[in-house]
């Protein structure tokens, strides 16, 4: 006869198993005798998420689950129901229902359900987060309660989205965006308080972004026009822990992609990484194939 204690002990371990499968690594704890809990994965095109239901349970990443797992993305925690506490660094933060808050994946961070408690966990790629936010500090473990506007418009945004069964890969990546926009006056940590750096660091970035498409974009071409050396302009990136020549890539390829998704067949692969400052066609599909991981074509007709 199987004793009540291994029913839970059995369903703990399935529910263990569960959340490192859908969310990554992860430990956790039963907090007493009265444990339950459940999860349900949800993806729709470049929404990922997953609904996660926990009573009397500790869920905790130290560095080692940290170094097994993905760390390139945030968590962000819409609280459905019930009340969890939620720790990272040393910022802790009590979530109610309607609270939403952000938790960085790759850093250790602890999780508290005491009682019963329902959450919504968004998958949010760090990629998407650093160039909505500009490369500002980010907010985690912050709470964005749920009478504020920004809450209560995510939210709504969220839930509507897990209600629609044929959104396209571009509507699905138009609403995550639209998510890190809504947050982004909440989880920027810049706030009012701007300094001479940090306003250079964003002068620098905007500097980029219209002048991406000229072949005399380079680091040194770069400082002369932003007014920095350029010893001031590497150590400006690197402390966003950037590298500027491949910043400017990343940042080519990352528009390459988006015109793909948006643009018909009949356009030619080399005209479009030329128009971006790509002059070698050869260069540009070897370092779009490095970046997303298919040729150009192959991401045109998996975005088709």
């Amino acid at each position: 006869m199987i004793s009540t204690a291994a029913h839970r002990r059995d369903g703990f371990d399935q529910w263990i198993h569960q959340i490192n499968q859908i969310c990554g690594a992860f430990n956790a704890k039963a907090l007493g005798s009265e444990f339950s809990g459940e999860i349900r994965e949800y993806q729709n095109g470049a929404l990922k998420l997953s609904f996660v239901d926990a009573c009397q349970a500790r869920l905790y990443r130290t560095s080692s689950e940290v170094a097994a797992g993905d760390g390139g993305k945030y968590f962000a925690v819409f609280q459905l129901d019930g009340t969890a506490g939620m720790a990272q660094g040393d910022n802790r933060v009590s979530l109610s229902a309607g609270d939403i808050t952000l938790i960085d994946a790759s850093r250790p961070s602890d999780f508290i359900y005491s009682q019963n408690s329902r959450q919504l966990s968004l998958i949010l790629p760090y990629c998407l987060v650093e160039q909505t936010l500009r490369f500002s500090q980010v907010q985690c473990a912050h709470r964005i309660v749920a009478t504020s506007p920004i809450a209560k418009l995510s939210h709504h945004l969220i839930m509507d989205a897990t209600c629609q069964k044929n959104l396209t890969q571009q509507e699905s990546e138009a609403t995550l965006e639209a998510v890190v926009s809504l947050l982004r006056p909440a989880i920027s940590h810049a706030g009012d308080q701007i300094d001479s750096h940090e306003r250079i660091f964003r002068k620098t970035l905007d500097y980029i972004d219209d002048h991406i498409r000229s072949e005399e974009l380079c680091p040194e071409w770069l400082a002369q026009k932003v007014g920095v050396s350029l010893r001031s302009l590497y150590r400006m990136f690197s402390r966003k822990g950037l590298v500027v020549a491949r910043y400017i890539k990343d940042r080519r390829l990352d528009l390459c992609a988006e015109s793909l998704r948006q643009s018909g067949a009949e356009q030619k692969l080399s005209a479009l990484g030329y128009w971006w400052g790509f002059s070698d066609s050869s260069y540009f599909s070897t370092a779009f194939k490095a970046r997303f991981g298919v040729s150009p074509g192959e991401y045109r007709k998996k975005h088709a």
